[in-house]
């Protein structure tokens, strides 16, 4: 019976990882590469207006974020993330109509509605005996699927961009067909708090997390500033074909991947207050070199700096957070650090777009690398005697 229940458990998490993967590399290929490119050059949607629809996406996603674990908590597991992925599904059909803004904004919106709870389910469905391998598990998942999307994504649209949409239509049904083989049953049952005890411990954790609220805002903001414009500033100030674009955008992510497991050993042997520090100093550095219009072979090299520096930072950043979360209400913190962050994510997008349509992408690109300075500079200062060498959890 026990080794029936951890093969039901094993195929159960191969069946959850494979919609994560689907889902996060249409996430990817859809963010990175389609809305731009396509939005841009298909449909003629304004830079500004495709900033907006990023935000549009990342504001859906954060809203429901914010209470999926209320829905968790009434609703079944199957049920939700079926719900999500057909409404996904619905945004990305409606892709085809949006030769008007609104339209294009709209089908972003949606789209960014199903792709919300399906991590959040992962989590319930980790077993505590196998938590570190199983985490680590769907991480790797999650973070390949993000870079392999783009990449698979830039190779196709240049030459096949209705190819690209249908192909993205088509992984998104995929994942929404493969949900209706989920279980409804939860490994870690979280407990239900009265609403205005959330409020309580919402307001408590704001108000401990205060030192990192800067932080976390500025570089969720630096970051996806440069989502919408990123194919065009490569295109406009890189001279790069989307074969060179994409190479750029593999040799970035595959250094990231690589130097994630390293870079977290060292971080926590020597320190994760320099790893930070001179982590996002190094990606401040590597942006300003790339905003210049460097070389093709330059272009590489800062590709793979920052790649590395991202690789530096992540794991120190995620051992950061862990520390102001509280062991007995893991969900509720991580759900409001996703929530801080997502404010960053949708300022980022809208402000990016805008001053690439008053400005020009190169000039979004050196404001970014100038914030990721002042984010460097921010580390330097932060009371990092308040953190202990705990390990970090979660995601």
């Amino acid at each position: 019976m026990l080794k029936m229940n951890k093969l039901s458990m094993g195929l159960e998490m191969s069946l959850l990882a494979t919609i994560l993967f689907l889902v996060e590399f249409v996430r990817g290929a859809a963010l990175i590469s389609f809305i731009p490119i396509y939005g841009k050059n298909i449909l003629f949607i304004p830079v500004a207006m495709i900033g907006v629809a990023v935000t549009a996406h990342y504001l859906t996603d954060t809203v429901l974020k914010s209470v999926i674990g209320y829905l968790l908590d009434r609703f079944s597991i199957r049920f939700i993330v079926h719900t999500g992925l057909l409404i996904t599904c619905a945004g990305m059909f409606l892709f085809q109509y949006a030769h008007t803004a609104w339209v294009f904004v709209l089908a972003s919106a949606l789209y960014g509605i199903g792709i919300s709870p399906i991590w959040i389910v992962c989590l319930t469905k980790v077993t505590e005996e196998n938590r570190a391998t199983q985490m680590g598990f769907l991480y790797t998942i999650w973070l390949v699927g993000m870079g392999l999307g783009p990449v698979v994504c830039n190779l196709v649209i240049e030459h096949y961009p209705i190819l690209t949409y249908w192909m993205l239509v088509a992984l998104s049904v995929l994942a929404w067909v493969l949900s209706l083989f989920m279980t409804n049953k939860k490994v870690n049952q979280v407990r239900a708090i009265p609403f205005r005890e959330q409020l309580s411990i919402l307001k408590e954790r704001l108000k401990a997390m205060k030192p990192l609220l800067p932080g976390m805002i500025l570089q969720t903001t630096g970051a996806s500033m440069i989502v919408p414009i990123l194919p065009s500033f490569a295109e406009e100030s890189l001279r790069l074909t989307n074969t060179e674009y994409t190479l750029l955008l593999l040799f970035g992510g595959a250094c990231t991947v690589i130097g994630l497991i390293p870079m977290g050993k060292l971080s926590d042997r020597f320190g994760k207050k320099w790893f930070l520090v001179l982590g996002f100093l190094i990606f401040a550095f590597a942006l300003f070199s790339i905003s210049q219009g460097p070389s093709l072979g330059m272009a590489y090299v800062w590709a793979i700096v920052l790649g590395i520096s991202y690789a530096a930072v992540l794991p120190a950043w995620n051992a950061l957070l862990a520390q102001y979360v509280p062991p007995a209400q893991q969900g509720l913190g991580w759900g409001i650090f996703s929530t801080v962050e997502g404010i960053g994510v949708m300022i980022g997008p809208v402000l990016g777009g805008f001053l690439a349509s008053i400005m020009s992408t190169q000039q979004v690109v050196f404001i970014s690398s100038i914030l990721f300075g002042l984010i460097a500079l921010f580390y330097v200062f932060f009371p990092f005697r308040l953190i202990t060498d705990e390990p970090s959890r979660g995601k």
